[in-house]
């Protein structure tokens, strides 16, 4: 096979395929091992799944009910290209008793349409708005493992790692923010056998091209001076886009920038100094210094002075899942959450607005008890120490793999520390 992206080659006998495909699913369901003809792409998302606790035999859960899933879905970048969505597929769908799907970059489903009766047995499953369907809820699918490997992919047949899934066949393509790069979810065919060809996988990658550059257009008419955008979520430098520009900022200007978002009405000096700096000994000749650099960095008329302040507003990242919180969307507010704010700043106002903000979070995902995204939250590398949501995943999914996790971390906390020695 030349492209190994693809679920089938042309000429190729489905039955057949799906047939030993069956086989090695049962194959590595009962021994773990990966056999042909499993594609590799297959083969790592079967062990991705596995890692994660996805047993064959479960489905996907509903996380976006009702408000929930309508506000989420009107906020989400991909809302501004469902019209093309429905006018480049929706006819092929709807002819081909196929499905559109979008999902978000999380794997959770937020528009499912197409031939009535297909969607209909497609519900059966659990394939329905507001479903999560990541490789880490119902293991390997195409917008799952899409999202997952940030790559186009066919999945057919058994290649599905839950059997519910099996009789089906689907092709998805991710979707990008075409100014900043970041993965905004994928657009997805579902359907029968007659997916599983080369073309489908070509179609769905020439829709999701179609999307982004469609985004770029809508952007492109917004008024750049209106606000800025600060991304500072898992990065220790932020991003920040204004005046049509995208500036990738050092770590002590992202610090400053956070600073300054969160407070438009300005911060003088003293308050600057303080909140930046643990050292008393850091003189104001200093940071008036770090100011002046900034100032040339962003260009004329961005910052202001007496008090330092930015003179557009400033919509970030944390401000998106703050609000999300305080609305009780914590679905969406996890979405949002990409990390943890400038993770390798000391400065002692980023370090408590980067506690009270993940604090808030790992608060409000105890107290929800959903597995999937507790489970989410354990698996990012901010989450892997974190006892008290492994504690809480362990008590809604006890899997013999959270389980020694668990173990794992309450050995290590229990452990006595070893003396340092010369």
């Amino acid at each position: 096979m030349t492209d190994p992206w693809v679920a089938l080659e042309p000429g190729a006998d489905p039955v057949a395929r799906a047939e030993l495909l069956r086989r090695a699913h049962d194959t590595f369901t009962e021994a773990g091992t990966v056999g042909r003809p499993v594609r590799a792409v297959v083969a790592d998302s079967w062990r991705r799944s596995a890692r994660a606790g996805v047993g064959p035999d479960g489905t996907a859960s509903v996380e976006l009910m009702d408000g929930e899933l309508g506000a989420y879905r009107a906020e989400h970048p991909l809302a501004r290209v469902m019209p093309l969505f429905r006018e480049l597929m929706g006819t092929f769908a709807a002819d081909g008793r196929h499905l559109l799907a979008v999902c978000d970059a999380q794997g959770r489903l937020l528009w499912v349409e197409g031939d009535p009766a297909t969607r209909r047995q497609a519900g059966r499953m659990n394939f329905v708005p507001g479903a999560r369907w990541a490789e880490t809820a119902v293991g390997t699918n195409a917008p799952g493992t899409a999202v997952a490997v940030d790559r186009p992919v066919q999945v057919f047949s058994a290649e599905h790692f839950s059997r519910r899934a099996q009789p089906w066949t689907c092709a998805a393509a991710p979707v990008h923010d075409p100014r900043t790069g970041k993965l905004l979810g994928a657009v997805d065919i579902t359907g029968g056998d007659g997916l599983a060809h080369p073309h489908s996988l070509g179609f769905v990658q020439a829709v999701a091209r179609a999307a982004e550059s469609q985004l770029a257009l809508l952007t492109a008419e917004q008024p750049a001076e209106d606000t800025a955008e600060l991304t500072a979520l898992g990065h220790d430098e932020a991003r920040l886009f204004a005046g049509g520009r995208k500036v990738r900022l050092s770590r002590r200007h992202s610090e400053i920038l956070v600073l300054l978002a969160r407070h438009p009405e300005g911060l003088t000096g003293d308050e600057l100094l303080c909140a930046l700096y643990e050292s008393e000994a850091v003189t104001p000749v200093t940071l008036r210094a770090e100011l002046a650099r900034l100032r040339g960095f962003l260009g004329p008329g961005l910052l202001a002075s007496r008090p330092y302040r930015l003179t557009v507003p400033v919509e970030s990242d944390v401000d998106a899942v703050e609000r999300r919180l305080e609305t009780g969307a914590i679905t969406a507010a996890v979405a949002a959450y990409t990390g943890p704010l400038l993770p390798g700043s000391m400065a002692p106002a980023v370090v408590r607005l980067r506690r009270r903000l993940a604090d808030g979070l790992r608060a409000a995902l105890i107290a929800r008890s959903d597995p999937d995204l507790l489970a989410d939250w354990a698996h990012a590398p901010w989450g892997e120490e974190d006892l008290d949501v492994w504690r809480a995943l362990a008590a809604v999914r006890p899997t013999a793999a959270v389980r020694a996790r668990l173990s794992a971390l309450e050995a290590e906390l229990a452990a006595p520390a070893r003396p340092s020695g010369r």
